[in-house]
Parts: structure tokens; sequence; C-alpha cells
């Protein structure tokens, strides 16, 4: 049995060994000619699964070590016979620390001293959201919920009028009954008079970039419409500025990974070892404000992509894992 394993998923050297030949690329070099005589394939966000990559191969396996699944045909990979496996929530108390302490340093920097008063809109009430609103809560914000599919909470129209923080938790979608791309644009922005921070750590594309240059809010931004071509007009008024590395925590990474490993085991029969998780996937309860924000900062990293945005790929890969808020 042949494996092709993008070489950047943390904690899966060696693990798989014993039950396979196994051969580790980077997500460039995984093309069709590279899988063409792989049984399984394990990747990440960069690597997208469809025809063009898998037509010509015996791959009827693949792993994403990363919550989303938009860079996999997933109704082709259906046709075809091909398992698709992913991590939902495994990074979600990380995403919900890099929202916090965007925040927490927002709030410092407009000298507000207490979350009273202040309305946090959480669009998407998944894994990720669901610990944001928890969070929130108990920080002592007023928080709206958004989530049609779950059928929980307001209407967008309210949380967006009512909001003075939007956070974005959603899935990326085209279509469906509940599309997501460009969730927000210009006639949601023109509704946000009251908001005064937008924060998007979910998938680039759920914002309209090229509208928010007629918004006179503040951003936080980790995920980004073109990446890694960034729209250079918001990367440089951004508050926060990130290379998609709101989830990189090592708990997040290890739970990854483990899904993947387990997901494997149940289809192959296998029992191969997981890594051990100890931080619990829920995240902290209770928390703090102050102790969310001394567990991370991004602003050292806001000030190397803004000065140095053609490297954002090389801060994405070389980002060291940090540990979750405990």
């Amino acid at each position: 049995m042949r494996i092709i394993v993008e070489n950047h998923i943390p904690y899966i050297r060696g693990v798989l060994e014993p039950v396979a030949d196994v051969v580790y690329l980077p997500s460039a070099e995984i093309t069709a000619e590279a899988v063409r005589d792989a049984d399984a394939l394990l990747v990440r966000t960069r690597t997208r699964c469809d025809a063009a990559l898998l037509a010509s191969s015996r791959v009827r396996f693949i792993g994403s070590a990363t919550i989303g699944t938009d860079h996999i045909d997933l109704g082709w990979c259906c046709d075809h016979g091909i398992t698709v496996c992913n991590a939902p929530g495994c990074n979600a108390p990380a995403v919900a620390q890099w929202a916090f302490s965007a925040i927490g340093r927002w709030m410092q920097h407009q000298h507000i001293n207490s979350p009273q008063g202040l309305t946090l809109g959480v669009i998407g009430v998944g894994h990720v959201g669901s610990i944001v609103a928890r969070w929130g809560k108990q920080l002592g914000f007023r928080v709206l919920l958004n989530d049609p599919p779950l059928d929980i909470g307001c209407t967008l129209d309210h949380l967006l009028e009512q909001s003075d923080i939007i956070t974005l938790h959603t899935p990326l979608a085209h279509d469906g009954q509940w599309p997501t791309w460009h969730l927000i644009g210009e006639p949601q922005l023109r509704q946000m008079e009251r908001c005064r921070l937008l924060l998007n750590a979910a998938r680039g594309g759920i914002v309209d970039e090229v509208a928010l240059r007629g918004w006179g809010g503040d951003l936080a931004i980790d995920c980004w419409e073109n990446e890694p071509q960034l729209n250079s007009a918001v990367l440089q008024r951004a508050w926060v500025a990130t290379p998609h590395i709101a989830g990189y925590s090592t708990e997040g990474k290890q739970r990854g990974t483990a899904m993947i490993i387990e997901a494997m085991n149940r289809h192959y029969g296998w029992q191969l070892p997981v890594p051990h998780i100890t931080a619990p996937a829920m995240g902290s309860d209770p928390v703090t404000l102050q102790g969310i924000m001394q567990s991370f900062d991004p602003q050292p990293w806001t000030t190397q992509l803004q000065s140095h945005p053609d490297k954002f790929e090389s801060l994405r890969n070389t980002y060291p894992l940090r540990h979750e808020y405990l």
C-alpha cells in the first residue's frame, strides 16, 4: 500500500510506516503523476483534490487534517468511490483564542475597559462559533448568534445592525440553501453602521474584500480571499493581519492528525496509535480576557505579514505552533 502525505502535517511521521509505503511531499509536488500509484492521500487545505489530480490514480481514501473540505470535490470523490474524511473542530479552541486575543487588544487600543455594553455578533455557531459564543458570554459581552442551517439565533440583518463586533465562523459554500461566498459584501457592510471591528478567521471569500474599501471599521483577518495573493489595501489597513494561522496550535494539530488516523483505522481495520491530547476539545472553561491575551499575541505576525506580504506561505509554513489557552 502506498500513501502520499503532505509534508507539513505534523505528528504523523512514523505512524503509517508499519502498514504502508509512505511518501512525504510538499503540497506543490502533490501532482497527478505523484499520486498515480497511491492508494491514499493525506493533505491540508492547499492541495486541491478533484478530477484533475485523481482521475488517473488508484486513490480511494483522502484524509484532510483540517476542519474544512472546500478544497475537495466531494461530489466527484463520492461518484468515484473515494472515501473522504476531515477533522471538524480540531482547531476550534485555537481559533477562539485568536479571536479574543484580537478583540482584547483592539479594546485596549480603543480605551474600552470592559466588555459590558458591547454586543458581539457571532455568525456561524458550529465548533468554533459555539466556543466563541460561550466565552463571550462568560467575559461579559452581549452575544448575538446567527446560524440558519442550525436554526440558531437571530436574523443576519438584526445581527449586522446591532453588533459592535462581528466575528465569522461559517464554512465556505458557493451555492446550496445557505451560500456563504461574499456573505459580507457591500449591502451588508452598509448595515453595519454600529460595528467597529470585523473578524474573519473562517474562510477567505466569506468577506468581499473589495467592498471593504468603502467601510470605515477596523479589521482582524486571518483568512484571505485570494491566498496567497493578498489584497494589499485590506492588508495594510487591518488591525490584525495574520497568515492563516488562527488555528495553528499544538493541540489542534494533534487533534487533526489523530482524527485522520482514527478514520484510517476504521476504514482499513488498522490499530495504529494516535496522538494523545489533554487539552479540552471544547476549549478552556472558565476564561479571562487578560489570560487569553497573555496566551497569544497576533501583533508580531501582523507586523511581519504587512511588511512582507510576499512571504505569506513561508510565514504560514514556518509558524511555531503555540499552545491553546488553558
